[in-house]
């Protein structure tokens, strides 16, 4: 040892388990878990994603594509429709409670039916959207013939229904579409957005198919 300090000095000699910092790492070195490369959590969200989501989350009612476009920040309607694909298979592969819908022409988030025994005990009393038989038979008319006069409407069910639908104008549920070129130009009645999201329509054209209504038939009260 002697004879190396009076060749090379008293220079502090590096210990083997220090290498130069520029010195590249060896294959085991590479290949141990503390420097690889942590392989990327399928369910993480990056942050389109994770703002989607939270956008979903938030909204009250159903967000149409070009309106998630502007709030979260994306290219386009078909970027989005991918990313609510994207978070569609996230939850169903997790076994989530939750489920993205397309209703009303937009997406929302919404819980699973099968958990609709238990939720329905959160709900306070009168938030639920009631209706009676004749509301909803009024409704039904509606929903198939629009736009409808009252006076047709009428026709089906065969009984006056000028109190039921301004209770169903008042819910939301129908709004006035425009006026028949017939004398006096009476009012026309059709469904609305709050309509399609109550019952959990897209459109229009998911309604059942059911055998026409026929005009004067009389309801069975």
């Amino acid at each position: 040892m002697n004879h190396l300090r009076q060749r090379f000095g008293t220079a502090t000699v590096r210990p083997y388990t220090r290498r130069p910092g520029n010195a590249p790492l060896s294959l085991a070195l590479r290949s141990k878990p503390e420097v690889a490369e942590v392989a990327r959590d399928p369910h993480v969200r990056d942050g389109k994603l994770a703002r989607l989501e939270s956008a979903l989350m938030i909204a009250d009612e159903p967000l149409p594509a070009n309106k998630l476009v502007d709030v979260v920040g994306l290219a386009n309607a078909a970027e989005t429709r991918a990313l609510v694909d994207k978070l569609k298979q996230l939850y169903d592969a997790s076994g989530s409670a939750f489920q993205v819908e397309e209703i009303a022409g937009g997406y929302q988030l919404l819980t699973r039916p099968q958990y609709h025994p238990w939720l329905a005990r959160l709900k306070r009393t009168g938030h639920e959207l009631r209706l009676t038989s004749a509301a909803l038979e009024t409704l039904a008319v509606i929903a198939y013939k629009q736009p409808i006069m009252r006076a047709e409407i009428e026709k089906v069910r065969g009984v006056a229904s000028g109190e039921i639908v301004r209770q169903l104008m008042e819910k939301g549920l129908i709004r006035v579409t425009g006026r028949h070129d017939s004398l006096g130009r009476p009012q026309l009645y059709g469904t609305t957005k709050k309509f399609l999201q109550a019952f959990g329509l897209n459109t229009l054209k998911d309604l059942p198919e059911v055998e026409s209504l026929r005009m004067g038939e009389r309801p069975r009260e």
